[in-house]
């Protein structure tokens, strides 16, 4: 078993999660604290600048100037989080899963790009650092996501929930791992998760989100402008399936009222899980982890356009704002010990597909 520290920043682009997991890649020891470090208003504009940038390039490894600067901002968020971290922690650690954040994700033009500095992080931490997991995936075909289904299927196996089981994780897009009653795993992107719904508060109100669903729920939903997006054909396609942050807009609820346009968007996320999750072979129990979560509004939708039992994750004890920084630590164990990350399965790789890069520290911790 190791003592692992794993990150995640999302396409929520809100901030750094981190998490302290005691894993051997296979089963969970144990957990630790946990922690989120915000990205600062200038830090989002400059990530949103390096999106923009992103869609230009043609190699994974280019770095215009919008995308360096961001780059070297998330390596430093990082490192900070990592040092506040093991300060609240107090016990050894011994290695790190870095996932960086997404700016593109293309994988039928074979090309994913999450920026961050492994081997500077590696540098400043003193801890080994395994980092790029989805470009092995990529480059051999695979969708490149979702990319925590392995962790989901030990959590449930851990829970001992019967059926069924559906985990969706509601960051800024929406994905799902099913993992059935005979033991069979599959998973994919589903659509949308929260990045419409903060996108239009932002540009609306200048919040960041919709907490607790509040304007959401002051709405009435536009079945027809729901209706019309999930005619989108990508919907019915099967999984395993992923999905850029930037695959919809907001094009069609632009000219309703906020409450409306809220609404509207949280039916669109409800029902593009809904057919997700039909497209997989149902659901019995659907386990709700991510920012997602925290909205009842979404919960109660997604409750009714499938008819299964939702629970969030925080109810059967999971960290759900963390669990995909968790997955990061449980993939950095699985990365050095040579097991699969992916599988046909999670992401239609053609076979059980390693990967990682581990940045060992050369240098002295700043």
């Amino acid at each position: 078993m190791k003592t692992v520290i794993g990150m995640m920043s999302g396409t929520s682009m809100d901030g750094v999660d981190a998490a302290v997991l005691v894993t051997d890649g296979e089963t969970i020891g144990g957990s630790g604290p946990t922690l989120f470090r915000p990205y600062a208003e200038s830090e989002k504009a400059l990530l949103r600048k390096a999106l923009a940038e992103a869609r230009t390039i043609a190699d994974r490894t280019e770095r215009p100037p919008a995308l360096a600067a961001a780059e070297a901002m998330v390596t430093e968020a990082h490192a900070e989080a990592v040092a506040t971290l093991r300060r609240n922690f107090g016990k050894p650690v011994q290695l790190i899963g870095f996932h960086g954040q997404t700016v593109f994700h293309a994988p039928e033009r074979r090309l994913t790009v999450q920026i961050g500095d492994g081997r500077k992080l590696a540098e400043r931490t003193g801890l080994p650092v395994v980092f790029d997991f989805r470009a092995a995936d990529v480059a051999a075909g695979g969708q490149g996501a979702p990319f925590v289904p392995l962790y989901h299927q030990a959590l449930v196996r851990n829970s001992r929930l019967k059926g069924d089981v559906v985990v969706a994780n509601i960051g800024g897009v929406a994905n799902i791992t099913r993992i059935g009653a005979d033991g069979g795993i599959s998973s994919g992107d589903t659509g949308p998760g929260n990045a419409l719904m903060d996108d239009l508060m932002r540009a609306r109100t200048g919040r960041t989100m919709d907490v607790d669903g509040a304007t959401a729920a002051a709405g009435t939903v536009r079945r027809d402008r729901t209706d019309g997006q999930l005619a989108t054909p990508w919907f019915d396609l099967p999984i395993p399936k992923s999905l850029d942050r930037d695959a919809f807009d907001l094009g069609f609820v632009e000219d309703l009222p906020l409450e409306d346009a809220m609404a509207t968007l949280a039916a669109f996320t409800a029902g593009a899980l809904a057919k997700g999750i039909s497209v997989a072979g149902g659901a019995d129990v659907i386990v709700v982890s991510g920012g997602g979560a925290h909205n009842p509004v979404l919960l109660r939708m997604l409750k009714e356009a499938t008819g299964a039992e939702v629970k969030r994750a925080a109810d059967l004890g999971w960290d759900g704002d963390f669990v995909e920084a968790q997955a990061f630590a449980y993939l950095a164990a699985r990365s050095v010990g040579g097991l699969p990350l992916s599988l046909p399965e999670t992401t239609g790789v053609p076979y059980p597909m390693p990967g990682g890069v581990l940045a060992e520290p050369e240098g002295v911790p700043a």
